[in-house]
């Protein structure tokens, strides 16, 4: 049995699990569900859920082993992926040096702390710093490739 039957039987098991815990929930219904989750119980829609974050995990550490298999089998690979890594931290730690946090009371009452207001700068200023990377990564490449030709 070589591997790509052992993939379609598991994705077949899955598949028929996924069914199998939908028509469970249809069959449920809305007013049920919500009145069953309204006293804490959620027997019904937790095995789809649970299904769901075992589907999301494997495809995860799938993805992780073949990536990292295909960066050890070139060194240049590994170099590039290094140094794109460390480039994306430094690039974190300037947006967290240059981010000020305060706490923020939220709409549900709770209060964001300062770290995590920190935090939230921090996201948004690598979002803006690698957006404006990937734009002048795009315009330098048409210019080139313009020049070239």
């Amino acid at each position: 049995m070589n591997f790509q039957n052992i993939i379609k039987i598991i994705s077949g098991i899955f598949s028929v699990l996924g069914a199998i815990f939908l028509l469970r929930i249809m069959s449920t219904g809305d007013d049920q569900i919500k009145m069953d989750a309204s006293m804490g119980d959620f027997s019904v829609v937790t095995p789809l859920i649970l299904l769901a974050i075992a589907i999301l995990t494997i495809a995860v550490l799938v993805t992780v082993v073949f990536s990292l298999r295909g960066l050890a089998s070139d060194m240049t690979k590994v170099k590039k992926f290094l140094i794109t890594t460390g480039l994306f931290i430094v690039t974190v730690a300037i947006s967290f040096a240059v981010s000020d946090g305060m706490e923020t009371p939220l709409k549900d009452g709770e209060i964001l702390s300062a770290n995590g207001s920190r935090w939230v700068e921090t996201g948004i200023r690598v979002f803006y710093i690698l957006t404006f990377v990937a734009f002048a990564s795009m315009i330098f490449s048409s210019v080139k490739r313009i020049i070239s030709k």
